[in-house]
């Protein structure tokens, strides 16, 4: 298990729902103000946000990926297009203490070792990394030296390099880790998701896990909650019509609030995994299951045969796996049909 702020995330713990506001504020303090707002209506534990500096994070000539391109509809540099969605380091602390006003997590996720430290100086809980630098091991090392939770997202990776990523920070004595599989597609085809590499990950390295969903929808993040996702994190917005890369691929507020309700849902269901009849099915249980009957008028004397019995609700009586009991054995009384034969009904 790990601490996030207040919260423990593990096996023992509800799920760590993390809303990814990322960078569809488009740059606009106001509008990532009214994320966190949508956040706290939808109930989830924390929301993030993305910190980076352009010219630390982008050559000029880095060209924009096919989705940022399908979802912008227009193509220019990834340098232009980050350009315009950053927030100020005043505008990060300005929405931190927002966040902690409105008494929800503040995340995000540091793209640069200069974002990296800024972050930690205003007391960020938890450090996010994105799957786009879970192989950048000089950040993770960087990182590490804060000595506080981090969250890895591991899209495009293979198992081998996920345990690269685990060890470099248990190298720099970290141990609070947890390791999100992700499919780093927006959207990402249902057929690309493979959601029990989640748990394989879980398994395989030991570690607290979950899963980053950028699929469409609220289906696959619910599912995963029931497989046993530790954290759970989905992008969302305030309108999926906005323009920028990510707002096609997000929840919008109600849709965020029905995922977390599901997931919530999924959670009370799940229960101990001890089989046994719970509280709310004993009045059902006499009403549904059997007793042993007489089948006809038995008089006192006669041997009890196995056509002499029958099989009726309510279920008060002795259970139909006793019959065997009954056979052979002499009626002390008259038993009238359809009368629920008992032990005491017959001689020892």
């Amino acid at each position: 298990m790990i601490k996030i702020g207040n919260r423990i995330v593990g096996n023992n713990s509800s799920c760590f729902i993390i809303a990814e506001a990322g960078v569809n504020h488009n740059g606009d303090i106001k509008l990532a103000k009214k994320l966190v707002d949508m956040a706290v209506y939808a109930g989830v534990d924390a929301v993030k946000f993305q910190t980076f500096k352009s010219e630390k994070l982008v050559t000029g000539y880095a060209q924009m990926a096919k989705y940022q391109k399908d979802n912008i509809g227009t193509e220019d540099s990834q340098f232009n297009m980050l350009k315009k969605l950053e927030l100020s380091y005043d505008e990060f602390k300005e929405l931190k203490k927002y966040c902690e006003d409105k008494e929800i997590i503040f995340l995000s996720t540091p793209f640069d070792f200069e974002s990296a430290d800024f972050l930690n100086s205003i007391g960020i809980e938890a450090f996010k990394i994105s799957s786009g630098d879970l192989t950048n091991i000089p950040l993770l090392e960087h990182i590490a030296e804060f000595k506080k939770p981090i969250i890895l997202s591991s899209g495009m990776a293979v198992l081998g390099e996920i345990e690269e990523a685990l060890m470099c920070l248990k190298n720099k004595d970290i141990e609070d880790v947890a390791a999100l599989h992700c499919t780093s597609n927006y959207p990402a085809a249902l057929e690309s998701v493979n959601l029990r590499a989640m748990n394989t990950i879980k398994e395989a390295l030991s570690v607290v896990g979950g899963y980053s969903d950028h699929t469409e929808g609220i289906t696959i993040p619910i599912a995963a909650a029931a497989l046993g996702a530790n954290i759970i994190e989905k992008h969302f917005t305030l309108d999926k019509n906005m323009d920028g890369p990510d707002h096609k691929a997000s929840l919008e507020p109600e849709e965020l609030k029905k995922m977390v309700e599901g997931i919530r849902n999924v959670e009370s269901s799940l229960g101990n995994g001890v089989k046994m009849f719970s509280e709310s099915e004993i009045s059902t249980m006499q009403v549904a299951r059997k007793s042993i009957v007489a089948s006809r008028n038995i008089n006192k004397g006669e041997i009890i045969k196995l056509e002499d019995l029958d099989y009726k609700r309510p279920g008060n009586g002795l259970s139909p796996k006793y019959y065997k009991n009954l056979i052979g054995k002499q009626a002390n009384k008259d038993i009238n049909k359809d009368e629920q034969i008992t032990f005491g009904a017959v001689e020892d």
